[in-house]
Order: structure tokens, then sequence, then C-alpha cells
């Protein structure tokens, strides 16, 4: 009885474990939209710098509350648009201390020059007023400093009693105060939002160990092209697995790996090493001093499936120089879960898979993969090519999925290459919109990339310039229901005749 309780709540844990992992990833998606991120440093960011400063400023008793609303309206412009013109912490300090100099300087000269002081009461005078704004025009257009809320540190003069010493105390707060904001600003741009790519896109963070299902004759071009991918990170390996029907098969092939691994180890002088079965009987490793068995000696497809995938594994540590291994798995049940399966046991964070299609649209195995829980990239080859210099990645919009693909096409081309970022657009949508989500998306990574914005049908356009590049990654679109997928096909299968490359990204949550 308590066995059975034990083991229900160790279920219910993991459940709840695994759930917990889904939404943190989620989130963690989430903010990889950059206006989501903005909206959320806004939001928890105003609140600590204008209750800075007001702590700072409680000791200055000239200090007018009414001094804050211009200081959260230009904090805001900051925060919300940090790669806009006016997120100058130049701009901001200078345009703020402006507007308070302008305006103590009009109500200096209209005492100056007006015939008498105004009566008792609260009154404004039209003329200070007119002479604050336009000094304060003037000022910051001539210095460049074109800052809405210099207007509002200006007209604050006008309204607050200040006396003559009181009002350069306001001038000096005005500067210590933006001066303070714009400083919190520059950590926040600089520490962490120019470097999100480092610290929330996943992609640049992991995929770095690639696992390969051989499992047809293109598998060869994508454990190169998954090789690439892993190299680009100084921690990367790739794993070639090979799905055999049963237990005796695996143990035969993965004999014959241990043999010609031994042999070319005793030829370096180092030690012969074990199984690299998964899923086999562990006691069918071969050694020196181990005669090998009769199932291996006596099956030439079993022996030329293990030599190719030596010879493969070979190739990609001699030509990417990237560690490579050779797994062999038993397929029992479904081939794509016992992929993903194995893809957790050796630590592979992204499953490159060629690309197979039953009946004009993907195959089941593929399906599986993309409903899985790792990242997959299935490889569609239209030719023999192991390198990628000229990669295009259209994208419909920012997030994860997008993310990921401008990140491995950059890890293809290096610092020589090239990469094309598009959206193509509808015939009434406006292209700012569509500019500045690219300009959101690409601006974290560096790299020689360049956006485009067409205004065509994004087969049309991939027609036109596809064959100008050597790859083309596109999203699974697995986010769409399947009456929209049913309704309008995902891209990738209305595009079969392109000449170049395909590889679908699809980005999954555990």
């Amino acid at each position: 009885m308590l066995g059975g309780t034990r083991r229900r709540l160790v279920v219910l844990i993991g459940r709840l474990r695994r759930f917990q992992r889904r939404r943190v990833r989620a989130f963690r998606a989430w903010l990889e939209h950059t206006r989501n991120l903005l909206h959320l440093s806004v939001l928890l960011l105003m609140p600590l710098v204008l209750g800075l400063v007001t702590a700072l400023s409680n000791a200055v008793q000239e200090l007018p509350f009414l001094l804050f609303p211009p200081l959260a309206s230009g904090a805001y412009t900051l925060f919300a648009q940090p790669e806009s013109r006016y997120a100058s912490p130049r701009r901001f300090v200078g345009g703020l201390t402006a507007g308070a100099v302008c305006g103590w300087l009009a109500l200096e000269l209209t005492a100056v020059l007006r015939y008498q002081p105004s009566s008792g009461g609260f009154s404004v005078d039209p003329f200070a007023v007119g002479l604050a704004v336009f000094l304060t025009g003037a000022v910051t257009w001539g210095l460049d400093m074109e800052e809405a809320s210099a207007f509002a540190a200006a007209l604050l003069v006008q309204v607050t009693d200040f006396t003559a010493t009181s009002r350069w105390t306001y001038v000096v707060s005005v500067f210590l105060s933006s001066a303070i904001v714009a400083a919190i600003f520059v950590v926040w741009r600089s520490r962490f939002y120019e470097r999100r790519d480092r610290y929330l896109y996943q992609s640049t963070n992991g995929d770095d160990h690639v696992l390969v299902p051989m499992r047809t004759e293109g598998a060869d071009r994508t454990a190169m092209l998954g090789a690439h991918l892993a190299a680009a990170h100084d921690a990367g390996k790739v794993v070639l697995l090979d799905l055999v029907g049963d237990a005796e098969t695996a143990a035969a092939e993965s004999e014959l790996l241990d043999r010609d691994a031994d042999r070319l180890r005793a030829a370096d002088g180092g030690e012969p090493t074990g199984s690299n079965t998964e899923g086999g009987d562990p006691e069918g490793s071969a050694t020196a001093d181990r005669p090998v068995s009769d199932a291996v000696t006596g099956d030439d497809g079993i022996a030329a499936r293990a030599r190719r995938l030596e010879e493969r594994a070979s190739d990609i540590e001699t030509q990417v120089g990237v560690p490579c291994e050779v797994v062999i798995a038993v397929a029992d049940g479904s081939p794509a879960t016992t992929v993903i399966r194995t893809a957790h046991e050796v630590n592979c964070d992204l499953i490159a898979a060629p690309y197979e299609e039953r009946h004009g649209s993907l195959s089941p195995f593929v399906r599986a993969l993309f409903r899985g829980s790792t990242d997959v990239l299935v490889h569609r080859s239209a030719g023999d090519r192991t390198r990628w210099r000229r990669v295009m990645v259209p994208v419909r919009r920012a997030g994860d999925v997008a993310h990921a693909m401008v990140d491995f096409a950059l890890r293809l081309t290096g610092r020589t290459g090239q990469v094309s970022v598009c959206n193509c657009i509808e015939p009434r949508r406006g292209r700012r919109e569509a500019e500045e989500m690219l300009a959101d998306l690409v601006e974290p990574f560096d790299g020689p990339i360049e956006s485009r914005v067409a205004r065509q049908p994004i087969e049309s356009f991939l027609a036109d310039h596809g064959p100008h590049y050597d790859l083309v990654f596109m999203g699974a679109s697995m986010d769409r229901s399947a009456a929209s997928r049913l309704v309008s096909p995902p891209t990738f299968e209305r595009i079969q005749d392109i000449d170049c490359d395909v590889a679908i990204v699809d980005r999954n949550y555990e």
C-alpha cells in the first residue's frame, strides 16, 4: 500500500517538474520577442528607477514633485525604444537640463523686461511661458537635443514658486536626476539588452550536441550540416545514430565498430575501449584478444554499414574538427521515439535528421520528431553540397524559432559568408512594421546580416531568389492549428522544386 502511494507521489512530482520546465522554457521563449522584453523592462525598471530618484531627491527641499512627470516621460522613451534616435543619454540629460535652464532664463528676462510683477494670487505670466518655450525649442534644435520632456522641465519653473536661489537648485537637481536615470539606462542597455541573445536566446547557448539519425542516403550531408552547427561552440559534438531492428544486430555492429576503433587506437599506442551500443548487449564488445562472432563476420551488410559510419565519423572529425561518436540503438517501437530517447541518453539537444516524405508531405517519422521534446532540424538536400556560405532565412515574425534560424545561419556562414533575413508582406500591409520586426530580430546578432522586405508571396520570392543561395532555413509552423495547416500547408511543403538545400527548424519544450 505504502509502496503504491510512494510510486504515485514520485510520478506526480515528476509531472510537476516537467510542467515547471515547460513553463520556464515557454516564458523564456516569450521573452525572446523583443517587444515583450521591452514591455517587461519598462514594467519592472521604471518603478525602481523613479523610486530611487525620489528617495535621493527627498533631501533637497526645493526640488518639487512636479519634476517627476517629465522625468518619467523621458525615462519611458529610453527604455521602451532603446534603439531609436531619441534613446540617447546625451539627448535625455541635455534636453531636460536645457529646458530647466531656458525656463529659469525666461523668468529672469521677464522680470527685467516687464514693467510690473504679476498681481497677488496664483498666476502664470504668458510672456514668460512663451519665451521659455521659444528658448527651449531654439536651444534643443540648435544642439540636436530635441527632447519633448525639455518643454515640460522649462514650464515647471513657471508654475512653481521658486526663489532666485532655488531656481539654480532646480536646474542642478534636474541635471543630477536625469543623469542617474541615464546611467541606469546605459548599464541596462549595454550589459543586458544588447546581450540578450547571450542570456535569453536558448539556441545561442545550446544546440551544440547534435544527434544525426543515419536513415537515408542523404544522411551523410545532414551529418556534415550538423557538424558545422556543432563546431561553432567549443563544447560541440556530433553523434551518428544507426537504428537496427534487434539487439543481436546491434551487438554485432557495435562489435565491429569497437574492433575498428581498437585497431586504430592500438596503431596510435592507445587503449581499447568498450561498446558504444545503446539498447544492445553490453557483453557484445570486442577486444584484440577476443575473436569476432560469427554474426559479425558472416553478415556483409552489417560490416558495410559499420564501415560507412566509421568513415563518416572520421571525415567529420578531419574536415570539421568536431568530435564525432557513433551510437547503435534498437528501434523498439516507433523509430522517432527511439531517436528522441537516445538524444536524451547521449545528452544531445538538437536532432538533425534528413528530410523524409510520404505521399508528397512529411513522413510520420519526421512529424513525430517535431512533436517530441528536443529541438529538431530537418535537412532536405538538393545536391552534394557540404559547405553553406550563402544562407537565406525567411521569417513570419520574430520569436524563438526565428532566433534559432538566424543563429544557425551565422554558425554555418561564419565571418566570410552572407545571411539574408527576409519577410514577405501582403500588398496592403505596411513596410515599416515589417522592417522594425526584422531590425529587432537581427540586432542582437553579430555577423554579416542583411534584411529584406518583399511585397510578394513567399513561394514566388523563394522561386526567384532561392537558387542564389546555398541553404534556406524555414520554420516548421508547428504552432499553427491542424485546420490552419490543412487550409494552407507549411511553406516547405509548397516549394518542392526550389534549387537549393532547405532546413526546417522546430523548437520543442520539455
